[in-house]
């Protein structure tokens, strides 16, 4: 399989640079798998959509403000963007421009905050720095650093509005553990009082942790779809997540994924154990056409990019022709693509 099968071209306006101005009116396309129908709606009717005999499990991890301006003691500003922490104060991270740094380049964030490079690493473009500073790097990067928008939202220096709104909007109102360099944005849609209609109405909500990572920005380089190798991404399933979803999937409820991510946290737990329990993995794991999913029948997600292992994901589950079709209407009638854009709900019933 080729990646070039998942390419389409996409007019450059319909990236959304902003959030919708209520997070709930973002439009929603609904697909409907196994008669092949697209409906368009809003995020709020998900209310009508979801019932006792549904189970939602989202993403509850919080992004951190992973993107640094600083600059070389000869002026030259630099962007440092971290993506992993490692020990002794070491991160992973992407430099840019790269070819002005070299090992031993010290970059000044802010009077608290500066960074050493120590080397180039093998894979990526990645660098590995360390992080000089006192304190608790988290308060700092609060204080210091920028919402790591994905490079398509285009911010220079952003004025404080912008730079507020994107500290509150690039961000699910659920968010709860520190760790992700970019937001699962299809929980970007939900309001509490969605959480709560959803509640009233019977349906079960439980929540996973998995730390997104660079590579949900990233295509696919290699030609061929076997070929390219998952980032690897940190999660966490709690015992009271797993308890919920093994009694519904006993029960017979459907399992509703918000977003990508907890699709991999589930597929992955899965793979590992044979069912879902209380752990503290990793997942590389790589969806893609054919793929049988085991552990999630329904799907909220945003559009996503060409040639990315996210419209691979979704054409797995949905058919990658019925996708493309639903994406090229979704051009025609301009919905609003990526991180703060329109989402769908895949809605496979099985037959």
């Amino acid at each position: 399989m080729l990646v070039s099968e998942f390419d389409y071209t996409l007019p450059e306006e319909l990236i959304a640079q902003t959030p919708a101005e209520k997070r709930e009116n973002s439009r929603m396309m609904v697909l409907g798998v196994n008669d092949k129908t697209i409906t368009h709606k809003h995020f709020y009717d998900i209310v009508d959509l979801l019932d006792n005999s549904h189970v939602l499990i989202l993403n509850n991890t919080k992004v951190i403000p992973a993107r640094l301006y600083g600059y070389k003691d000869t002026g030259a500003k630099i962007e440092v963007f971290l993506l992993k922490e490692g020990v002794n104060k070491e991160w992973q991270v992407l430099i840019k421009p790269s070819k002005r740094v070299k090992p031993g380049t010290k970059i000044k964030i802010s009077n608290e905050l500066s960074v050493e490079v120590i080397s180039p690493m093998p894979d990526n473009g990645k660098w590995l720095v360390k992080m000089i500073y006192e304190g608790d790097i988290l308060d700092i990067l609060h204080r210091v650093g920028n919402i790591p928008l994905p490079p398509y939202i285009e911010r220079k220096m952003t004025s404080d509005e912008l730079k507020k709104l994107d500290f509150e909007r690039y961000q699910t109102v659920y968010a709860k553990d520190e760790g992700s360099v970019a937001a699962p944005t299809a929980g970007l849609h939900f309001t509490q009082d969605i959480l709560k209609k959803l509640a009233d109405k019977g349906v079960q909500i439980g929540y996973v942790t998995l730390n997104v990572g660079i590579g949900t920005f990233r295509p696919v380089k290699c030609e061929n779809v076997l070929d390219h190798k998952m980032d690897s991404e940190s999660f966490e399933i709690s015992q009271e997540t797993a308890d919920l979803i093994n009694r519904a999937k006993a029960d017979g409820k459907k399992i509703v994924a918000v977003g990508t991510t907890t699709v991999r946290t589930l597929e992955t737990a899965y793979k590992q154990f044979g069912c879902i329990k209380a752990c503290n993995s990793a997942s590389e794991l790589f969806i893609y056409p054919p793929y049988e999913f085991k552990v999630i029948d329904k799907l909220i997600t945003n559009f996503h990019l060409p040639k990315s292992t996210l419209l691979m994901l979704v054409s797995a589950l949905a058919g990658k022709d019925f996708i493309f079709r639903a994406y090229e209407e979704a051009i025609k009638e301009k919905y609003r693509f990526y991180s703060y854009g329109d989402c769908m709900f895949i809605n496979k019933e099985h037959e």
